[in-house]
């Protein structure tokens, strides 16, 4: 066993196991419109892998047999997805509640004008990627401008009901902007608020709060800093199996662009399938096997198990 492993076998039983299909999460592709410094997959303009129709009518298949309760797509930026809204439609179309994970300046790329009001339409839940509130530190991280775009974008949202009582839900996801843990999201949430929503008039739902994970090209920044080691150490140092029944990876399956299926996005930027006696690709879905499926994992798990815990949802305790 892994040093993990062991660690977890003294809270859990051994190995860590699924407990439920409550998410599909689907990664579109990895085409985004930025190359964010924090990005665990790498995406970027020049990626060319995309999920094609074929798996999305797979993905619907599967979604149908096993009800979740959410159909999380993300990417890459999805939206950028030739059969996004083709997606979306079906989807929702079968009764399922989808989420869309976005980084905000996607919606302004050109073509994308009415996507803002297609999500709405459909009652789409929203995931935005704004990885601080001041307009210095998102710009280094995602490039000369994208504080601008973002801020535009979330305006367009407003104006569409999105965060405002009532109407659409719209969530922003704070990354930190170095080797350090996140603080606690609810303290998180004050700060942006005073200064999107007072000072800016933007309004949002609630904040959630990822921790970084060592892989991709935060690895390679931790690297090239020095600081590698010293990053695996605190989250090493700051496991707490706390977190444990409520780790993304026991509740989902994630589905890569080609079909092939990991246990979260995390493991899929490694190469790190489910486990050999599970379903390996979406055409093989099977929900009873993987509803109990061992997790694969690896010292990047400790990422999702320190201090409050990390997930594509949030903090974990």
């Amino acid at each position: 066993m892994t040093d993990f492993e062991t660690r977890v076998s003294q809270a859990v039983a051994n190995p860590l196991c699924a407990v439920d299909l409550a998410t599909l999460q689907a990664n579109l592709g990895l085409l985004c419109n930025q190359s964010c410094a924090h990005c665990h997959l790498a995406c970027s303009p020049d990626r060319t892998e995309i999920m094609g129709r074929a798996v999305m009518e797979a993905i619907l298949a599967a979604a149908d047999a096993a009800r979740p309760a959410l159909v999380d797509l993300s990417g890459g930026a999805p939206e950028l997805n030739p059969d996004f809204r083709w997606f979306v439609a079906a989807l929702v179309g079968c009764g399922h509640r989808v989420q869309v994970r976005t980084n905000l300046t996607a919606l302004l790329e050109p073509g994308q004008e009415t996507t803002p009001d297609f999500l709405r339409e459909r009652a789409i839940d929203l995931v935005a990627s704004m990885p601080c509130y001041l307009e210095e530190n998102v710009d280094a991280a995602r490039g000369a401008g994208a504080y601008t775009r973002s801020v535009e974008a979330l305006r367009r949202l407003n104006a569409l009901g999105y965060g405002a009582d009532g109407g659409g839900r719209l969530r922003l996801v704070f990354n930190p902007a170095g080797p350090d843990l996140p603080p606690e999201a609810s303290e998180l949430e004050d700060a942006y608020r005073g200064e999107l929503d007072r000072r800016l008039g933007i309004r949002f739902t609630d904040l959630i709060a990822i921790t970084n994970m060592p892989i991709g090209r935060f690895a390679a920044h931790l690297e090239r800093t020095g600081r590698a080691d010293e990053y695996a150490q605190l989250l090493e140092e700051s496991y707490n199996p706390e977190t444990l029944p409520a780790l993304m990876c026991r509740h989902q399956v994630s589905i890569g662009w080609d079909g092939t299926l990991f246990d979260c996005d995390f493991n899929l930027a490694l190469g790190l399938p489910v486990v050999d006696d599970a379903p390996q690709h979406i055409a093989e879905f099977d929900a009873p096997a993987l509803a109990d499926r061992a997790i694969a994992t690896g010292p990047h798990c400790y990422g999702c198990t320190a201090g409050r815990g990390s997930s594509c949802a949030g903090e974990l305790v």
